[in-house]
């Protein structure tokens, strides 16, 4: 991913018929992680964000609400811009599609594409749902509804111009299986490349019936599809047409982050449009996983759409940046839970983090006279410190490269650790008392360095948190490369450091008896006492790891996905998991398999196993594996 000292970063455009929340919250802090993060390393950084004001459900939106699409949009920008502010977000631009230099932009790209003769006049009739800006076609369809979001679709047939899609399914598919980290992670790639390989279909990319979107150059009539107007906003970000210095410094973009399910537009669309303008493709395309609140869909009729602006009320801005990088694996689903929040904030970082740093400024007081001293003799378990931070250097830098978030901060809890067992293990207050001074100097030197090396690495991640505890140590890092300020040593001697103030406050975990739920109308909790098995019994059941090979759904059932799954061996399993996954999502993914079950036939095919999943019929999560585990291994 690495492309010199420039690096291009965006973050979707959000829609403004809806407010930030907790899902907006998690893709920007990432987006936002990794800016400060190559702007640590030494890169100039573009790093853009914004929103997409276009399209039928924004202009149905405002005519709800009695007002025009502009005020509508006017109105919810200021929020999105607000809560990106009170996070500490550090975008260098923040795009909106009603900018003239934008529409500018727009009718410049299909210009190109039309005098490329990939744009044709014709009549368009399919079926469209409005939330998701989507067009599906009848097989597509999951019970006469949305595929993607299970409403209600609208019958559309107007007349339109059509993108000559199909022209790109084959050097599109060439390009993804030739550029293994294009799309990423491993199994949105692998749906992009069965979504391709299954063929592409010409793109309706104008309507007439609604008026609020940029208009068709020489055409009127039409506005342009919105995910047309919405993806080209990163060609105006990089200054495509208007600054041309900025576009070859930072165009192709190193990495659009986006949802799973906005990934088919980024991965299909975008790459074939840029195809036909002539344009550079994006080095890479990745697509995060989306969050449950308690266990359950976020959902405004539930009432548990949890916005930023609330958790850094209750919990503060850097443990709200913190947990959401922390607690789930990039890439994959991730459950938002308040307990496990507070579990985070008292344990890693009220009592690892700022034991640490409090420790540390209570004894170079206490010992020193709050001057850091000079290290003199070395020992081994000095050398062993030292070399723990050589380690995290090389760890981190693959962990932030991969995107692996919560990667890089396991490291650096590793390495607080590490620091926090050298104290225990050298007792300097020993070292003290017996008058050892050349020895109670380098372990106090040592434990101020491998402090200030953790602030260091969690600029990107908690950024006032660092200031903080290199202001408590009197180090000043501005205008410093990283790979500089890791490096063992930097720390200056001689230098006064302040007794430190708690970093962070615990707080109240709510026990688990009194914890609130919040349930869906119609389902109870099975009050029932769970029939107790003898562990002879659970020994008889095979369990498995395997790999979907490939998914297509069973005809004539809503739920039955059929599976080919590689457990050492391939099988043929059919699950019950069709309103949950689509089966374009399964491949790739890595599950447990109940491999000894008794085979059974659902709807004529003969299934050779069990998947694991939790849930109820309606929501079921697969049970997954998130490291490197060999199909067929054995599941103790």
């Amino acid at each position: 991913m690495d492309k010199g000292s420039h690096f291009y970063i965006t973050t979707p455009i959000y829609y403004v018929n809806d407010v930030p929340h907790i899902g907006h919250a998690y893709t920007t802090i990432a987006a936002d992680v990794l800016a400060r993060y190559r702007r640590l390393r030494g890169d100039e950084v573009l790093f853009l964000t914004g929103t997409d004001e276009h399209g039928k459900k924004i202009q149905r939106s405002a005519e709800q609400r009695a007002i025009t699409p502009q005020e509508l949009a006017d109105d919810v920008v200021i929020k999105f811009k607000d809560a990106w502010k009170l996070l500490n977000i550090s975008n260098d631009d923040f795009i909106r599609t009603t900018e003239k230099r934008h529409i500018e932009v727009v009718q410049e790209i299909w210009k190109r594409l039309n005098a490329k003769g990939d744009i044709y006049h014709g009549f368009y009739e399919d079926w469209y749902c409005v939330p998701c800006e989507s067009y599906w076609t009848e097989k597509e369809l999951i019970n006469g509804k949305c595929p993607t979001c299970g409403r209600e679709l609208e019958k559309v047939k107007e007349e339109s111009y059509f993108f000559k899609l199909s022209k790109y399914q084959e050097p599109l598919l060439k390009y993804i299986q030739s550029n293994d980290k294009f799309i990423l992670p491993l199994s949105r790639r692998n749906e992009i490349i069965s979504f391709v390989k299954s063929g592409l279909r010409d793109l309706s990319i104008t309507r007439t019936g609604f008026d609020w979107g940029v208009k068709v150059p020489g055409d009127k009539r039409h506005v342009l599809y919105v995910w047309f107007d919405a993806l080209i906003n990163y060609l105006t970000g990089a200054g495509f047409l208007h600054d041309e210095e900025k576009f070859n410094k930072f165009w192709p973009a190193d990495v659009h982050i986006v949802g799973k399910d906005i990934v088919k537009f980024h991965a299909v669309y975008w790459p074939a449009f840029l195809m036909s303008a002539g344009l550079a493709l994006p080095k890479q395309i990745f697509a995060h996983g989306w969050w449950t609140i308690e266990e359950m869909k976020m959902s405004k009729s539930i009432g548990n759409v949890i916005s930023p602006a609330s958790l850094v009320d209750e919990y503060g801005v850097d443990p709200t940046r913190y947990f959401l990088m922390r607690e789930v694996p990039f890439g994959l689903d991730g459950d938002f839970s308040r307990n496990a929040l507070l579990t985070r904030i008292n344990s890693e970082l009220a009592n690892d983090l700022g034991n640490l740093l409090s420790r540390t400024t209570g004894m170079v007081t206490r010992f020193a006279k709050g001057i850091i001293p000079e290290p003199s003799n070395e020992d081994e378990l000095d050398r062993e410190l030292k070399q723990k931070s050589l380690w995290l250097f090389e760890e981190y830098k693959k962990a932030m490269s991969d995107l692996e978030f919560h990667t890089a901060l396991i490291d650096i809890w590793e390495f607080i650790a590490s620091t926090n067992r050298y104290v225990d293990r050298t007792k300097p207050w020993q070292e003290a008392k017996s008058g050892n001074k050349d020895v109670l100097s380098s372990r106090l030197y040592n434990i101020v360095e491998a402090t200030r090396i953790v602030a260091v690495y969690l600029m990107p991640f908690m950024p006032e948190t660092a200031k903080k505890i290199l202001s408590t140590l009197s180090q000043d890092i501005e205008g410093s490369n990283m790979d500089y300020l890791v490096k063992w040593g930097y720390t200056k001697s001689g230098t006064g450091i302040r007794m430190a103030q708690p970093l962070f406050e615990k707080v109240s975990v709510v026990p688990p008896a009194k914890e609130q739920k919040i349930e869906q109308k119609g389902h109870e909790e099975d009050k029932k006492p769970v029939e107790q098995i003898h562990i002879d019994t659970f020994k008889k059941i095979e369990l498995k790891a395997g790999i979907i090979m490939s998914a297509e759904r069973v005809k004539g059932s809503e739920k039955l996905i059929r599976l080919e799954v590689n457990i050492g061996e391939t099988r043929i399993i059919v699950a019950g998991i069709g309103k949950s996954y689509k089966p374009e999502e399964l491949i790739g993914k890595k599950i447990a398999v109940v491999a000894n079950l008794e085979p059974a036939k659902l709807f004529g095919i003969q299934s050779n196993g069990m998947l694991l999943a939790a849930g109820d019929s309606e929501h079921l999560a697969l049970l997954t594996f998130d490291g490197d585990v060999s199909p067929g291994t054995r599941i103790k």
